[in-house]
C-alpha cells in the first residue's frame, strides 16, 4: 500500500510562526470533524521545527476540551529557519511519509501558508488556515486572531489615554503588525487618534501631515492628542523627536508589545476559526488538497495555495481615507 492510499485518513496538524488568539479554537474544530469522519489526527509540536523532527503525538477530541476559549497554541508554534532549506523541506516530508499522513494542515500567517505552498510543491498535501494578528495574508480579508489583538490594543489604549488627559500629554502608542499596517489603522478609528503613521506610507509627507494635525489640534486648545505607530514603520524614534521639535507639548511613548498576542479570543474569532476548521476537513475529506482557506466578502472559501500570495481587495485604502477624514478637522 502506498503512502496516501491508506482505508482510513489520517491528518496531521500544526501551528507556525506567531502565536494568534483562536488558534487553539481552529485546533478544536479541525480535531472535533476530523474524529467525526473516523479519521485519524496527529498533533506536531513546535511547527515545522516538530515536523522535521518527528514530534508528533496522536490527539482525539478529549484532548481539546476546553481550549475554545484559550489564547496561544496547545501545540506551541516558532518561526523556523531550517524549513527555508532545501535539506529542512525533505526532512519533514520524510517525516509525513514514516507516520502516513494523508494531509497535513497548516495554521499561521503569511510566512506559513507560503511555507505550505512550497511543501505542497514537494508533494506533501496541504490545507492552509490563515491566523495571524497581522491580517497579512493577503488572499483573505482576515486572519484568525485579527480581531482579538484589535480589541485588546483598542483596551490598552483608552487605559493610556486616561492618565495622557489627566497631564495634557501627546501619547505616541506603537501596536504591533509587523510590515503591516492594518492593526495600527483599525486602532487609530477605534480609539479617535489625530494621526496614524503606517508601513505602507512610511514618508515624509505623512509625518508633514501629522505635525500640522497634531499643531491644529493644540491651536484649538486640545492638548491631549494620540498618534498610533505601526511596528513596521522604520522612523519611529525620529518621528518622537520631530514632534518634540515642532510642537511644544509633552511626549510619552508606550510600546504595547506581546500582551497583543495573548488572552482570550473574541466570539468572531472563535466562531470563524470553527468554520474554517470544518472546511479544512470537509476539504480533505472530499481529497480538494493543497487549498488555503480565506475570508472574502464576509464569506470563507478554498482557493489553490499556489494564490496564497495573490492580493484580495483590501480595506486598507478605505481605512486610509476614513482615518483622513476623521483627523483632519481643520
Amino acid at each position: 500500500m502506498q503512502w496516501g492510499e491508506k482505508m482510513r485518513k489520517r491528518i496531521a496538524v500544526l501551528t507556525s510562526g506567531g502565536d494568534a488568539p483562536g488558534m487553539n479554537a481552529i485546533i478544536r474544530s479541525v480535531v472535533r470533524f476530523a474524529c467525526r469522519e473516523g479519521f485519524e489526527i496527529w498533533g506536531v509540536e513546535g511547527g515545522y521545527r516538530g515536523l522535521i523532527n518527528g514530534e508528533l503525538n496522536e490527539i482525539d477530541a478529549l484532548t481539546v476540551t476546553n481550549i475554545i476559549h484559550k489564547g496561544g497554541t496547545i501545540l506551541y508554534t516558532e518561526r523556523c529557519e531550517a524549513f527555508k532549506t532545501e535539506a529542512g523541506q525533505l526532512a519533514a516530508k520524510s517525516t509525513c511519509q514514516k507516520f502516513e499522513i494523508d494531509a497535513l494542515i497548516i495554521i499561521g500567517g503569511d510566512g506559513s501558508l507560503t511555507g505550505a505552498m512550497e511543501f505542497a510543491d514537494l508533494g506533501v498535501p496541504c490545507i492552509g488556515l490563515p491566523a495571524t494578528i497581522d491580517n497579512d495574508v493577503v488572499s483573505s480579508e482576515y486572519s484568525i486572531g485579527f480581531d482579538t489583538a484589535t480589541n485588546t490594543a483598542i483596551e490598552m489604549v483608552d487605559k493610556l489615554r486616561d492618565t495622557t488627559q489627566s497631564h495634557n500629554r501627546c501619547l505616541v502608542v506603537e501596536v504591533m503588525g509587523r510590515n503591516s499596517g492594518n492593526l495600527a489603522l483599525n486602532v487609530a478609528v477605534a480609539c479617535g487618534a489625530v494621526a496614524v503613521l503606517v508601513p505602507e506610507r512610511d514618508t515624509t509627507e505623512s509625518e508633514r501631515i501629522l505635525i500640522r494635525n497634531i499643531k491644529a489640534y493644540k491651536k484649538a486648545g486640545m492638548h491631549n492628542l494620540l498618534v498610533i505607530v505601526s511596528e513596521g514603520y522604520k522612523n519611529k524614534q525620529l518621528l518622537v523627536e520631530l514632534i518634540s521639535k515642532e510642537v511644544n507639548c509633552e511626549i510619552r511613548t508606550s510600546v504595547l508589545g506581546y500582551v497583543q498576542r495573548g488572552g482570550t479570543p473574541t466570539s468572531k474569532d472563535r466562531i470563524l476559526a470553527s468554520q474554517m476548521g470544518e472546511l479544512a476537513v470537509e476539504l480533505v475529506k472530499n481529497e480538494k488538497l493543497n487549498k488555503v482557506i480565506v475570508a472574502i466578502s464576509g464569506e470563507i472559501a478554498a482557493i489553490p495555495l499556489s494564490k496564497v500570495l495573490e492580493p484580495t481587495e483590501k480595506t486598507s485604502a478605505n481605512f486610509f481615507e476614513l482615518v483622513n477624514n476623521l483627523v483632519n478637522m481643520f
